[in-house]
C-alpha cells in the first residue's frame, strides 16, 4: 500500500505568519529536558531527533520529527518537557508562543482541534516508549520508524539509511543489516531516499521480542 495518508499538520503552513521564523544548525538543542515550556514550533525543513535519557544516562531516541510536523506541543502551558529535542540537520523552525497561540485560536479556531489531536498523537507515542530502559537494535530502528509512520500519518518515510543511523547513534552497517533482513520479509523498502513501511503490523512484532 504506497497511499499518502491525511496528515493534519500539513494545513499549519497556513499559520506560519503568526510565529516568528528561527534557523538553527546541527546539533542545536531546540528545548531540553526539564526545561519550562512557553510554546510550541513547527519544522519547516531541516531534521529533528527528540530523545531521552535512560537511568544509565544513555541517550535513546523517541521519534523523529520531519518538515511538517509539530514538536513541543505538550510542553507548551507551563509544564516541564521530558524529553529533549536536538536538530540532526541545520533546520528552519516557527516557533508559536502561548500567547502567540491564544491569538491563533481566536482568529482560526478550528486550529486548536489541529493541536489537540496533535498532543493526544504525541503523548502516545512517547507513553509507550519512555519506560523502557534498553532496547535492541531492530527495537531501536522499528520504534523511530514505526513512531514516524503513526505521527506522520504516511506508509513513506522520508528518511534515508545515513539519517537514520544518525538519530539513532547505531553505524550504518548496523543500520543496513537490518534494513536488509527486513527487505528480505518484505516489512519495508526503500526507493528516492526513503523508506516503504509494507506491512506495519509485523513490524511492531520486533518492539516486543
Amino acid at each position: 500500500m504506497m497511499a499518502i495518508l491525511f496528515n493534519h499538520e500539513n494545513n499549519f503552513k497556513n499559520y506560519l505568519m503568526y510565529g516568528k521564523r528561527q534557523y538553527m544548525k546541527q546539533k542545536n538543542v531546540v528545548y531540553e529536558q526539564g526545561d519550562i515550556g512557553k510554546g510550541f514550533y513547527y519544522l519547516d525543513s531541516g531534521l529533528i531527533k527528540v530523545h531521552t535519557s535512560t537511568p544509565l544516562g544513555k541517550e535513546r531516541v523517541l521519534n523523529i520529527v520531519l518538515p511538517g510536523q509539530l514538536l513541543g506541543v505538550q510542553a507548551m502551558d507551563q509544564q516541564a518537557h521530558f524529553t529533549t529535542a536536538t536538530t540532526v540537520k541545520d533546520s528552519v523552525l516557527y516557533y508559536f508562543s502561548y500567547d502567540d497561540f491564544k491569538k491563533l485560536i481566536t482568529i482560526h479556531p478550528p486550529i486548536l482541534n489541529l493541536i489537540t489531536k496533535s498532543i493526544i498523537q504525541k503523548m502516545h507515542i512517547l507513553a509507550e516508549q519512555i519506560n523502557l530502559h534498553t532496547l535492541t537494535t531492530e527495537q531501536q530502528i522499528a520504534t523511530v520508524l514505526l513512531n514516524i509512520y503513526h505521527d506522520f500519518k504516511s506508509y513513506e518515510i522520508p528518511l534515508t539509511q545515513k539519517d537514520l543511523a544518525t538519530c539513532t547513534g547505531l553505524t550504518r552497517i548496523t543500520v543496513y543489516k537490518t534494513l536488509k533482513k527486513w527487505k528480505e520479509k518484505k516489512l519495508i523498502d526503500s526507493k528516492n531516499k526513503r523508506f516503504l513501511i509494507k506491512n506495519p503490523d509485523l513490524l511492531k512484532n520486533y518492539l516486543f521480542q
